[in-house]
C-alpha cells in the first residue's frame, strides 16, 4: 500500500525558517515527481513548489527566493525549505507524488495527509 507521510510542521515566528520533509513508501515502482501544496481555511488548494526525479524544479512565484525544494530519489523523500517565512504562509502543507505502483499501470497522483504550518506576525 502506497502512503505519503509529511513531518516538520509547526508554529514559527515571521521570518523564521521551518524544513518540511515527506517519505513515500510502499509499493511504489517508480516516482517521477513530488511536490508540495498547501491550502489556508476558506481556500483552495494551491501548489507551492514541484520537482521531478530529474531535478527540475517548479515553484509559486509567492515563495521563489524564499523556499526550496529538494529530493532524494533513493529514499524517495521530498523536503521543503522555508525560509523569510510570512503569516501568508499559514497553511496545511500537503505532499503529493506522481508515480506508478507498476511499470502496467499509468502514472497517477497520490497525496500525503498533510502537516500544519502556522507563521505568527
Amino acid at each position: 500500500q502506497v502512503q505519503l507521510v509529511e513531518s516538520g510542521g509547526g508554529l514559527v515566528q515571521a521570518g523564521g525558517s521551518l524544513r518540511l520533509s515527506c517519505e513515500a513508501s510502499g509499493s511504489f515502482f517508480s516516482i517521477r515527481a513530488m511536490g508540495w501544496y498547501r491550502q489556508a481555511p476558506g481556500k483552495q488548494r494551491e501548489l507551492v513548489a514541484t520537482i521531478t526525479s530529474g531535478g527540475s524544479t517548479n515553484y509559486a512565484d509567492s515563495v521563489k527566493g524564499r523556499f526550496t525544494i529538494s529530493r532524494d530519489n533513493a529514499e524517495n523523500t521530498v523536503y521543503l525549505h522555508m525560509n523569510s517565512l510570512k503569516p501568508e504562509d499559514t497553511a496545511v502543507y500537503y505532499c503529493n507524488a506522481v508515480g506508478r505502483v507498476s511499470s502496467s499501470v499509468a502514472p497517477l497522483m497520490y497525496w500525503g495527509q498533510g502537516t500544519q504550518v502556522t507563521v505568527s506576525s
